[in-house]
């Protein structure tokens, strides 16, 4: 113990005689622990701990079709079928959930509330302790009965609206104008679906459906799940089709979590990837330093060695040097972390992991903080203790504190790292420039209209007030009127569900004259005559339906290009007939006219816009007369002379002027941010950044690891550069030596650097699509890395010829 503590207050002077190396050696490792750590704590929350609920590893949902795009289609059940449901033998239990909009007043405009109604067994289920009073109880909601008008406020409701107020519990809200006794406030995390308010839900017979969540029992496997249910489901299909889809293909039990690592586990694993790499060239620069630093400190082990001290004696102070710097390059690191950690979080696509998660530098992370601090100590302090522990006593003492050159095998060691170095900065340069190519690609994707000075505000409807089409219709043309006066306001028009660049409610379609086909599929979008000059989107053919049609739910439709180059390849479908399925079969959440169902005669085709993402092909859609079918919340596209968020609150309080109970929906943005929130930019936003920073980090550190290496070259070769000199050489002559002895590694680091860009490109490729796979990333990147290279072994090397012979002779 006692010579630990003398190693450590040794190693401390070292360390204080040398702040220069001190400071960049704990900088470097500082950098690579800190997005490790930043990195790890992402992972951790979305893949580890992403949940609070009890047993989430055994949550499930459950789809129709599968959980692949546009297959997902989530199991509705109604109270008896839920019933018989938990029967199956592979189920622990169900909850059934259904989503409400709500209002609560008491400001100046009425506030949109998002509302989860519950089974009485629900919080049971999730096993979340409230923060404050209690959750929900079987006894709030008995089937059959009228639920207890109880409330359970969200904790980021609490927050928002009263203030986290401690004494909210047994206070009187109103909800709808319905008096609510609020029982509890949800812990922190416990986020089910967003919502701002959880009621009890009442359970009574009848063809009503509601999402289904559920727990399987310990050792069930999905697949065992998918065959005890199929026969279940077959047979719900036939009691109640309309609260299933057109063939709704077979039965797909998914992870509570299996969704959100498809969206965002391979952007996870590719930053964690490049971080470790971050890591790896930081301890690599460090190594070099040391042992750039340990050829001036060879006369001293030799002295060491002289008087008696072992290697073992030797390599322990070294690797508590070694240690003593990675343990205070992880502790800057994890202050570093905190703030790279919310950087990251900002840029995570906001749908695309569990908003329960908690982001966080807790316990583990700093475990493995510190586990890294001290792997990373070993790691780079390792190669150059054995390196130097066995010094060449007669010869050090002969040649006093300096060599001429140095060994053959000390300068091999040397140009290994910095090859190795060099290699792991291209690829990741490579990689960043792969990242950054693929989103400036996607960012000027064309999108087929224009998202300028334009806002999507949704307009939730009250079944209670507005429970017939007429009715809701016309409240529907009045509130658009109302906000078509305002000034600023240049055009108004409904979008049901047809705001880009992802729109359209997916259905089978029928062609008049041909026979039925499962394959021939649209994008079906409920839109107002002024759906189509307000974005700016192209008439083709044909015309656009009038607001007098529009305003009688004329059996009419648009088509957009790819629909009628698909299924009307001769140029012809103006004046063709086309009949949508989800008209004829509407569930029973939407309310349609009596002739939705007919026969929609083709009167115009569109050019084309974006309406499935960002990344993907457009596909075929069709747009209708919003009146045919009304859903309980449409949406109004505001185009404005400047930014129309800026009018947000003008426009609530026209809309509140009609009806004081109207409340617009709590998420509005400008279709810009629509593009911007889509998960494939968002996605492609994440790694652009991220993978740049960390690739300027690498190449800094890349350039300090070289820069050392070529001074600690100069510095050791003083005596050789003077007698060249004093013997007639040209100072250029010596700038390309001391240039040419970097060659070599720099050479090969580049050289297997970019052997291994091409191989993760080609393993990217079968995996991950947010890079992009052209040879330009990587001929940037190698250029990036020349320029950086010549700069870094320049300096010194020109430093070397400006040394006077003479001096350089008496250099010892």
């Amino acid at each position: 113990m006692r010579s630990l503590v003398q190693d450590l207050r040794y190693a401390l002077r070292q360390l204080l005689k040398s702040p220069g190396f001190a400071a960049t050696a704990i900088l470097s490792l500082a950098c690579g622990i800190a997005a490790t750590s930043a990195v790890f704590s992402v992972v951790w929350g979305v893949v580890m701990n992403p949940y609070p609920y009890a047993a989430p590893d055994r949550m499930v949902h459950f789809a129709l079709g599968g959980a692949t795009a546009g297959g997902y289609y989530p199991v509705q059940l109604t109270s008896t079928q839920w019933q018989q449901l938990r029967q199956v033998p592979a189920i622990e239990d169900t909850i059934l959930l259904s989503f409400k909009r709500m209002t609560i007043t008491g400001s100046d405009l009425p506030e949109d509330v998002q509302g989860s109604q519950m089974s009485a067994n629900s919080f049971n289920f999730f096993g979340v302790p409230a923060l404050l009073g209690r959750e929900l109880l079987p006894s709030d909601a008995i089937d059959g009965h009228d639920p207890q008008p109880v409330v359970v406020l969200s904790y980021k409701f609490w927050q928002r609206r009263f203030n986290g107020d401690p004494t909210i519990i047994g206070k009187i809200i109103q909800l709808d104008h319905q008096p609510y006794s609020v029982v509890g406030v949800t812990a922190k995390r416990f986020t089910w679906s967003d919502a701002d308010v959880y009621l009890p839900m009442k359970i009574v017979p009848g063809t009503d459906s509601n999402e289904v969540e559920a727990r399987l029992k310990p050792g069930v496997s999905h697949h065992l799940a998918e065959q005890q249910m199929q026969g279940l489901i077959t047979q719900f299909e036939k009691e109640t089709p309309r609260n299933f889809p057109v063939n709704p293909g077979p039965l797909t039990v998914i992870g509570l979590n299996d969704q959100f690592m498809k969206a965002i586990g391979p952007s996870l694993a590719l930053l964690f990837g490049a971080v470790l790499l971050l890591l790896a060239i930081g301890c690599g620069n460090v190594s070099i330093l040391l042992l750039a630093r340990g050829v001036a400190r060879e006369h001293e082990f030799a002295v060491r060695a002289a008087i008696g001290a072992s290697r073992v004696r030797i390599v322990r102070q070294l690797l508590t040097e070694a240690l003593l710097l990675s343990i205070t390059g992880a502790a800057l690191g994890v202050l570093l972390a905190y703030k790279l950690l919310a950087g990251i979080v900002a840029l995570l696509p906001e749908y695309s992991f569990p908003h329960e998660a908690a982001f966080a530098i807790n316990l583990p992370v700093l475990c493995f903080s510190v586990t890294v601090a001290l792997l990373t100590g070993i790691l780079f302090g390792l190669w150059p203790a054995l390196r130097l522990s066995r010094p060449d006593v007669r010869e050090a003492m002969q040649t006093g504190t300096r060599k001429v050159a140095g060994t053959v095998s000390g300068r091999t060691l040397h140009n290994a790292l910095i090859a190795g170095q060099i290699a792991l900065t291209l690829l990741l340069l490579s990689a960043a420039g792969a990242a950054v190519q693929s989103f400036l690609k996607l960012a000027h994707t064309r999108l087929g209209y224009d998202p300028h000075h334009t806002m999507s505000i949704g307009i939730p409807l009250r079944e209670s007030a507005y429970s017939t089409l007429t009715a809701r219709l016309a409240y529907v043309e009045l509130l658009r009127n109302k906000v078509a006066e305002i000034p600023g306001v240049n055009m108004v028009a409904i979008s049901a569900n047809a705001t880009p660049p992802n729109n359209g409610l997916n259905t089978p379609i029928e062609l008049l004259g041909q026979p039925s086909s499962q394959d021939r599929t649209a994008r079906l979008n409920f839109v107002g005559e002024g759906y189509f000059p307000l974005l700016k989107i192209s008439l083709l053919q044909g015309r656009l339906w009038t607001e007098a049609e529009n305003h009688n739910a004329n059996t009419v439709a648009i088509i957009n290009q790819t629909l009628a180059h698909k299924y009307f390849p001769n140029g012809d479908a103006i004046g063709h007939s086309i009949q949508m399925v989800a008209l004829k079969n509407a569930p029973p959440y939407v309310t349609t006219q009596p002739h939705a169902g007919d026969w929609l005669q083709i009167i115009g085709v569109i050019e084309d816009k974006l309406d499935d993402g960002l990344k993907n092909p457009v596909v075929p859609e069709a747009f209708v007369p919003y009146p045919l079918a009304m859903w309980q919340y449409t949406q109004f596209l505001v185009r404005t002379d400047g930014s129309p968020t800026a009018m947000l609150h003008t426009i609530a309080q026209q809309i509140a002027s009609i009806d004081h109970d109207q409340q617009i929906g709590a998420q509005v943005r400008d279709l810009d941010h629509w593009i911007s929130t889509q998960p494939e930019y968002a996605q492609g936003q994440l790694l652009s950044w991220l993978f740049a920073g960390f690739a300027i980090l690498a190449l800094l550190l890349a350039a300090v690891g070289l820069y050392s290496v070529v001074s600690y070259t100069v510095s050791q070769r003083t005596n050789e550069f003077g007698i060249r000199m004093a013997l007639g050489a040209p100072r250029s002559s010596v700038l390309e030596l001391v240039v040419r002895s970097a060659t070599t590694s720099v050479g090969m680091g580049v050289a297997l650097g970019v052997l291994l860009s091409i191989l993760l490109q080609k393993s990217l490729a079968h995996w991950a699509t947010s890079t992009d796979q052209s040879a330009g990333p990587l001929l940037i990147a190698v250029a990036i890395l020349a320029s950086v290279v010549l700069i870094a072994s320049g300096i010194p090397a020109r430093r070397a010829t400006q040394i006077e012979p003479m001096e350089a002779l008496r250099y010892e």
